[in-house]
């Protein structure tokens, strides 16, 4: 005779408890919908004969219309974000072909090219002589400019050596000097750079102009537009 070991066959026949990773994409946050959902729980299953405190239903309609301005307020600024962005694509695309001005003084030289540069400086300065060096650092040419206001002036090198040939194409660099209040000073020079094209950074990012030569400047960044190209 078999003796049937009754406990042992019942935990055999127990079902095994499974468990579920459940994704949270909100990271346990409530969502809108889930608020709505609880407010209208709370409703429904309310005692009719003991109505909710009046100030905590006004409470609770506040705090409906705040999210749904908030999430409102959020959609209307994510268009006039993108709005600015297409305006300022479209002001952008008008500087093709143009120059502005960039706050360096380092530059590249096409054949048959003149640049055009400007001066900087907050306190008037006399004597001032521009002086173009090559990648080498040797001058290649010199303009003399005499004196200089506040807030300097523009000036054009038209690509030719002291010898007068044509400089060769190539990277060159614009240095000022000059007298300040009876010292000698080296003044800033920036110069002004074609601009080629025109890129919108990725959705709703800056916008930014490529230069001829290489390199790019954002739309903001700009201090000055020549009158030609």
């Amino acid at each position: 005779m078999e003796t049937v070991n009754s406990a042992s066959t019942l935990d055999s026949l127990r079902w095994q408890k499974e468990e579920y990773e459940v994704a949270d994409d909100n990271q346990g946050m409530l969502t809108q919908a889930d608020f709505f959902a609880l407010l209208t729980q709370e409703l429904a299953n309310q005692d009719p004969t003991k109505p909710v405190d009046n100030n905590e239903m006004i409470s609770q309609m506040t705090a409906f219309s705040t999210t749904d301005g908030v999430s409102q307020l959020n959609e209307q600024f994510t268009s006039f974000a993108s709005s600015m962005t297409s305006s300022q694509a479209l002001q952008a695309s008008s500087l093709v072909g143009r120059s502005v001005l960039v706050d360096e003084n380092i530059f590249g030289l096409y054949e048959g090219e003149t640049v055009k540069g400007k001066i900087s400086t907050e306190t008037p300065a006399s004597n001032v002589n521009i002086y173009v060096e090559n990648a080498a650092g040797e001058v290649v040419q010199s303009i003399p400019i005499g004196s200089v206001g506040a807030g300097g002036g523009n000036f054009t090198w038209d690509g030719m050596m002291t010898d007068g040939s044509a400089a060769p194409p190539g990277a060159y660099r614009f240095r000022i000097a000059g007298m300040v209040d009876g010292e000698a000073a080296e003044l800033q020079a920036m110069t002004f750079r074609k601009v080629d094209s025109v890129t919108i950074a990725g959705n709703g990012g800056s916008v930014l102009l490529n230069l001829n030569g290489g390199g790019s400047l954002p739309l903001d960044e700009v201090v000055e537009v020549s009158e030609g190209s």
